[in-house]
């Protein structure tokens, strides 16, 4: 499909609009990233956000999860007791005539756990800005990004424009766990003919993602004072040899995925990361207890079902022939994440639109990647069937110590997404 033309005039104007709104676009980054909002603490978050949307003048809509609608639906995540009840937020914007296409923006507010506060240069919360960069949990991952949608919308309102059809921009929650937050703006029937989501992606489009399991294996043991230890049963030392013995399925998934168009050519794409692990009582005690949490990704095309069932199996199997284990077997939860990875296919109308945007912001043509890790983009691609965007800014250390968004890519993927709303969703004078 040919690549649509920026027209100069719109560029210069959308330029010159998010430089001009920038610092107050930083300002609530800042905001955001100085909330924290890790898994079920992000109600005050998702208060932040509402205000900013309302204030702009969108319709809002603030809803709950609904878990019994989410344990019916195939692609939800698995609900656990430490699963988030706080809101989605949405807010809706109408045009006073429709004459272009629709869209769903969206975000996440949800972070990942800090780990040891004094591993940071910086408090994690602290959202500090230096040589060009803005660090923080979250800076990158996503509340930035969020961001980007709603001053992209800025920009375009202070160039006395506004999108010609109508735009959804969603706050959820619960990406980073069971993506249960996308899935539930889903269910609540919000739908759109496309859906760019600004993940810190490198100002790159992900051409495809993968899947990702959570779970939980317990184990038990028989405790006994450490001078009697070989008439007891450790439980650390069992999970130990559990967590060996599911490397092998780690082994034979990446070595079925040496031939995956998109991860082929990757190392090692598919992690069976051992998370969490607890278990013990006392030092001199022989453990009685251990616990183990999971995550493992799959290749987009692979059953989450049939993948989770090689793992009970591989478990079992190990099970039954480890002597203590045979008569003790482990326990598997799945606890979060049950889902397919997707592929956004080459060749669509809204990539061509972003295409153009992007050149047009960054100077340089669109690229596009795979991404090894969950991403909400999959609601929209696999239940929806839509163009599903996944691009946004640069970042660093997500999920590490020290995590960064690039400020400079910031304007620009802010520009970029301006750039793209205008062309998909066309433009009108914005009303007296």
């Amino acid at each position: 499909m040919p690549t649509p033309s920026v027209d100069p005039a719109l560029h210069e104007t959308l330029r010159q609009s998010v430089a001009d709104g920038f610092a107050a676009q930083l300002d609530l980054t800042a905001e955001f990233v100085g909330c924290p909002s890790q898994r079920g603490a992000e109600h005050a978050m998702q208060d932040i956000v509402f205000a900013a949307l309302r204030d702009r003048g969108l319709k809002m809509d603030r809803f709950e999860m609904d878990r019994a609608a989410l344990e019916a639906h195939p692609g939800a995540g698995r609900i656990s007791a430490t699963h988030s009840d706080a809101p989605i937020v949405v807010g809706i914007h109408h045009p006073r005539e429709e004459t272009g296409h629709s869209l769903f923006l969206q975000g996440h507010v949800d972070v990942v756990p800090t780990g040891p506060e004094h591993m940071w240069t910086h408090p994690p919360y602290s959202a500090t800005i230096r040589d060009g960069r803005m660090y923080g949990r979250g800076a990158g991952d996503m509340k930035s990004g969020l961001v980007c949608a709603i001053a992209a919308l800025d920009a375009l309102r202070r160039a006395g424009w506004q999108p010609a059809a109508t735009v959804y921009l969603a706050s959820v929650v619960e990406e980073e766990s069971t993506g249960n937050g996308a899935m539930m703006a889903h269910l609540r029937g919000y739908r759109a003919e496309a859906a760019l989501i600004p993940e810190p992606t490198g100002e790159s489009l992900v051409r495809a993602n993968t899947g990702v399991l959570w779970f939980r294996v317990e184990l038990e043991g028989v405790p006994v004072h450490v001078s009697h230890m070989g008439t007891g049963a450790n439980a650390i030392d069992a999970a130990i040899r559990v967590i060996g013995a599911l490397r092998e399925v780690e082994t034979r998934w990446n070595e079925e995925a040496a031939s995956d168009p998109h991860f082929g050519a990757m190392e090692h794409p598919l992690n069976l990361n051992v998370g969490k692990i607890e278990g013990g009582e006392w030092a001199s005690s022989v453990p009685a207890r251990a616990a183990v949490d999971f995550r493992v990704s799959i290749l987009p095309g692979w059953s989450a079902e049939e993948r989770a069932a090689e793992i009970e199996r591989q478990l079992s199997e190990f099970a039954a022939s480890d002597t203590f284990l045979a008569n003790n077997p482990p326990r598997l939860t799945w606890n979060g994440f049950f889902t397919q990875g997707y592929e956004q296919p080459e060749g669509t109308e809204a990539e061509a639109v972003l295409a153009s945007a992007h050149e047009a912001a960054m100077g340089y043509p669109l690229g596009s990647h795979a991404m090894p890790a969950y991403l909400d983009a999959r609601v929209h691609a696999l239940f929806e069937g839509i163009p599903a965007l996944c691009y946004g800014a640069k970042s660093l250390a997500s999920h590490g110590f020290d995590e960064s968004v690039d400020l400079a890519s910031l304007e620009r993927t802010t520009l970029a997404i301006a750039l793209f709303i205008a062309g998909w969703c066309g433009l009108e004078p914005v009303a007296d």
